[in-house]
């Protein structure tokens, strides 16, 4: 039976574990969380798939299982496993993707390698998942495409089913023409993403470059500018006040929207409000000896800034010795990819800062930092987002950032205080957070000191609006957000916005 809503995302939707010798799919550890939230629209459909990939050794190996069904909790799905050998692993995802689209993605041209990309290989993976897809796909069924990985994907897809509808969701930032036309790939990408009928983005600012970027390259026409939503309109630095909600190329409409991905807040609530996880913040508290928690959480990664939030940190204790002794950083940096040498030689600059930090501070009784670099289970770091008196999330870039609507979503005692860079997407919603410039270290440093030395009434009020914030706009949000996109687009969902 063909499929009405077909999934395409990179990663498989469970978790595969060997059990006497026989390979079990389970569900995700954690229902927070992208892959679960797909998973989710499954329920409003007879029949769904998901495309991803599987590594293996054999990619013509008949006893390959290419197609798997699932039934789990978020009903019966299909699963269509592409084989992947290590060597396209490497050259599709690890090259192309993080070493020469990343750094494009995140502005940072400095780091933009184009000499090891193998273009045919990224071709020819993308046409696989498009292949897949199109498989899968009942007549005038949707296929949902993620992220930049599969950016080529919408253009053969069309190829193949023209009757598909076809919607994009980037999780990234988009950056500006300037920036973005970088890439020698550049027309190819675009053209390609204007096959869909809708692409999606977190934010205004993103929408608004990606018509940029497309108005460079084609002769294209674009919709009026319409205010963007009140709630999203800031004064920060990612600020969008308009942006135009449809593009037109060769007579093809282009829906354009702006839906932050949210988190679920009920779920982390019920887990931040549960015995264990109390008496495990308690214990993170009585352990503090009376110092103030601030916490990091992030990944390896030279968009978080990390070095250079330890480097703030250090100026902190230069320049107030009071707080020595009184305040204490919890650095999580977990490695986002432990193969590639530009993460190691981060993981190490992180390593010598923090070393340096405590070097210089630290004494028997306190150490100032504690640098974790292993992947904290969700139901643990849950505690450490109660117990801590502050969230200090500064990346240098960033689509979303759900670390900082997950602290509030924990913070169900009202109290704690996050201090959030502008130029994480998660900033034009939390206007009540500290927004931090990392690029500044007068505003970084000023910025943490406002947190530990905030009234409690300020603190509540503050984390207050952000609560209120992220409730309004949760998982669930966007997922109708998306559901309604669908609907707009046409196809084999057009009925099930009720479900």
């Amino acid at each position: 039976m063909s499929s009405e809503l077909v999934i395409v995302y990179h990663r498989q939707p469970y978790e595969e574990v060997e059990v006497d010798g026989k390979i079990e799919f389970r569900e995700n550890k954690s229902p927070n969380g992208i892959v679960p939230t797909l998973k989710g629209f499954f329920g409003r459909v007879e029949k769904g798939a998901w495309v991803a990939w599987k590594e293996a050794e054999d990619t013509s190996n008949p006893d390959f299982e290419r197609v798997v069904e699932i039934e789990d909790s978020y009903g019966k799905y299909s699963v269509s496993r592409l084989p992947l050998t290590a060597d396209q692993v490497k050259s599709f995802y690890h090259v192309t993707s993080k070493e020469a689209f990343w750094p494009i993605l995140h502005s940072f041209k400095e780091k933009y390698n184009y000499d090891p990309v193998d273009w045919p290989t990224f071709r020819q993976v993308n046409w696989a998942f498009a292949e897949a897809a199109a498989a899968e796909a009942a007549k005038e069924a949707v296929v949902w495409v993620h992220d930049y990985n599969l950016w080529l994907v919408p253009g053969y897809l069309r190829q193949l089913r023209p009757d598909v509808r076809i919607s994009f969701f980037h999780h990234t930032p988009f950056p500006s023409a300037d920036m973005f036309n970088v890439l020698p790939w550049r027309r190819e990408i675009v053209e390609s993403l204007l096959a869909a009928d809708v692409i999606g983005f977190h934010i205004p600012r993103y929408a608004a470059n990606f018509v940029g970027v497309a108005e460079s390259l084609f002769d294209v026409e674009t919709g009026p500018r319409e205010p963007a939503n009140p709630d999203f309109v800031t004064d920060g630095a990612l600020a969008e006040r308009r942006y135009a909600r449809q593009v037109t190329y060769k007579d093809h409409k282009v829906a354009i929207s702006a839906s932050p991905v949210g988190v679920d807040i009920d779920y982390i609530q019920s887990l931040s409000d549960t015995e264990e996880t109390r008496a495990e913040a308690n214990e993170v508290r009585q352990g503090l000896d009376d110092s103030k928690l601030i916490l990091s959480v992030g990944r390896t990664d030279y968009t978080k800034g990390g070095a250079d939030q330890l480097a703030s940190f250090e100026r902190l204790l230069d320049d107030n010795p009071d707080l020595r002794g009184r305040v204490r950083l919890m650095h999580v940096s977990v490695s986002a990819n432990r193969n590639m040498t530009v993460y190691e030689e981060i993981q190490n600059e992180i390593e010598q800062v923090a070393g340096r930090i405590n070097g210089r501070f630290g004494t028997f009784e306190w150490q100032p930092i504690t640098l974790i670099s292993r992947a904290i289970p969700f139901t643990e770091l849950v505690a450490y987002y109660r117990a801590a008196d502050v969230a200090w999330i500064t990346p240098l870039a960033d689509g979303m950032n759900l670390v900082a609507k997950e602290f509030v979503a924990c913070r169900t005692d009202g109290d704690g205080v996050l201090v959030l860079s502008e130029f994480a997407g998660a900033a034009i919603e939390l206007h009540s957070a500290i927004l931090a410039n990392p690029f500044s270290h007068r505003s970084m440093d000023s910025a943490i000191r406002q947190a530990l030395e905030m009234s409690d009434d300020e603190r509540r009020g503050r984390m207050a609006e952000m609560q209120k914030t992220i409730r309004t706009y949760d998982i669930q949000a966007w997922a109708e957000d998306q559901m309604n996109s669908f609907v707009d687009a046409g196809g084999a969902l057009k009925d099930l916005t009720a479900a």
